[in-house]
């Protein structure tokens, strides 16, 4: 059974602006999520859905409830099926192929559309919001399939299977069995909806998929920002790299803040002395040189990319939208996922670059011609057996294709816009499309992380037995340290694949703590 969240407060959704970091604990079961119960905002909550009633009995037209969905907008609905008309929009939307989304993107899915239909401008009632609430709860999962929408009118397929399964319908993922929605409802003593009018539309016509996504890769992606410091450290360190290319009166000449911060990390990690007026070792190769500019591109876009998000996050996102306090609905096109698109465009090329930069280190470190008297391919063996051992090699051609497969994924989504849905959905965001290639550079990245970890420690390893007087201080020891603890020096040849799939996990979990700013 999945474990209970580990965070005794659950999110209270209704009550506060969330953050990337609130999608990120709820998606990983390290927080609970709970419904508002503070009663102005119930109210909200109830005034749109009555004023929903009310302009049905008044006016008898109101789009998505009364009419056809998109291009078939002209296309009256008789009363009598008026019931029917959500059912039909998640059934015949019921057509999502790829993989599954996996537990924590299902969640961080979730808890992304109830922060948008939270806001109270959507017509939905309380017993939807609390059945999205109990979704998380139970921790009920929809099946949801990855590839199907084009961002625009939102994320209408992959939601489609969100909406089915309030309504008891197409299959969950529940205490790791996958099993009829039906069913896993029953046992948690909930009982499937009967969706309202409109509330089909305020369900699936929002960007919740992608944001969800692009939260996810938020969090991974910072957390690379700051590992790749951390290797590239430990890598000027193991090729007896010049610790003055990061100094602090350089880097305040071109003050981005955050390039100026990647310097100031690596200072710190390399404990590095103001320069002497001139260098004998004048300058490194621009992969070295060169790593604040790369790294600190995408240290600076973070807080932008982070605005972008969460505005989306915490924005109503549907077509139309219900003021209840001024009588209106609203037509317009906020389920265009345009924003998050530009971010996870942006973040897939930001993160693709730090795979290169790392690719190209250790290129450097493997090559006796580059680097400054450490052994070929960083071959632990000496003697005669060195002959026959061959340390990283295959290594560095596996992190060369991770690196070009993560570089041929940049080519932005948000270019590909496709007329569909009979020319009505002339101009379309790609958003999704978007956000899952970013997570696919992000994951290949990983690995390329986790392969120069393996060379890290044994290039730092190597240049301290080479040059004993090597000095390495502070935070990099204790990450040393944990390293040689759970990767063995490659000495004799040995199969690096399980080494390998550890570090991945280590460095999806998190392991080590890596600066405080």
């Amino acid at each position: 059974m999945t474990p209970p969240p580990v965070e005794s407060t659950p999110l209270s959704f209704g009550d506060t602006r969330l953050r990337i970091e609130d999608v990120v604990a709820i998606a990983r079961r390290q927080r609970g999520a709970a419904l508002s119960s503070d009663a102005d905002f119930r109210a909200r909550i109830t005034r749109g859905t009555e004023f929903l009633d009310r302009l049905l009995r008044e006016d008898g037209v109101v789009y998505g409830v009364t009419t056809g969905y998109g291009d078939s907008c002209t296309v009256v609905i008789p009363p009598d099926l008026l019931t029917e008309l959500p059912h039909h929009l998640f059934t015949y939307h019921g057509c999502g192929l790829g993989r599954f989304l996996d537990a924590d993107e299902t969640r961080a899915v979730l808890a992304a559309r109830l922060a948008s239909l939270s806001v109270g401008m959507s017509g939905v009632s309380l017993p939807l919001l609390e059945g999205l609430v109990a979704l998380l709860q139970h921790d009920i999962l929809p099946l949801i399939p990855a590839e199907g929408s084009v961002g625009a009118s939102g994320d209408l397929t992959p939601l489609s299977y969100v909406a089915a399964v309030l309504c008891g319908e197409r299959e969950v993922m529940h205490g790791g069995v996958r099993r009829p929605a039906a069913e896993a409802l029953a046992e948690a003593g909930l009982a499937p909806l009967r969706l309202r009018p409109k509330e089909g539309l305020a369900i699936m016509n929002g960007t919740a998929v992608m944001t969800a996504l692009a939260c996810l890769a938020y969090d991974r992606a910072d957390y690379l920002c700051r590992l790749a410091t951390r290797l590239t450290a430990y890598n000027v360190i193991a090729s007896a790299g010049n610790a003055h290319h990061f100094d602090e009166v350089l880097f305040a000449a071109k003050p981005h803040p955050g390039q100026t911060r990647v310097a100031a990390r690596l200072r710190e990690d390399l404990h590095s002395d103001r320069p002497p007026r001139n260098e004998q070792r004048l300058q490194d190769r621009y992969s070295l040189r060169c790593a604040p500019h790369v790294i600190g591109v995408l240290e600076d876009a973070l807080p932008f990319l982070r605005q972008l998000i969460e505005t989306e996050l915490n924005s109503a996102n549907d077509n139309p939208l219900v003021d209840p306090d001024r009588d209106q609905i609203l037509h317009g096109g906020h389920f265009y996922g345009g924003h998050i698109a530009f971010a996870m465009d942006a973040m897939k090329n930001a993160v693709a670059n730090l795979a290169d930069l790392l690719d190209r280190q250790l290129a450097l470190l493997v090559d006796t011609r580059f680097n400054h008297g450490l052994p070929s391919n960083l071959s632990g063996v000496t003697g005669p057996r060195a002959a026959i051992n061959h340390g990283l090699k295959a290594l560095q051609i596996s992190v060369s294709a991770w690196t070009a497969e993560a570089l041929k994924q940049t080519m932005p989504a948000s270019v590909f816009s496709r007329s569909t849905e009979c020319h009505n959905q002339d101009k379309v965001s790609m958003g999704t499309i978007a956000a899952r290639d970013c997570l696919r550079v992000i994951e290949l990245t990983e690995q390329v992380v986790a392969a120069m970890l393996i060379a890290a420690r044994q290039g730092v390893t190597l240049r301290q037995r080479a040059t004993p007087e090597t000095r390495i201080e502070g935070a990099p020891v204790e990450m040393l340290a944990d390293l040689s603890a759970r990767i063995a020096l490659v000495e004799e040849d040995r199969a690096l694949d399980h080494d390998l799939r550890q570090l991945l996990g280590d460095v999806r979990a998190q392991r080590w703590s890596l600066y405080e700013s």
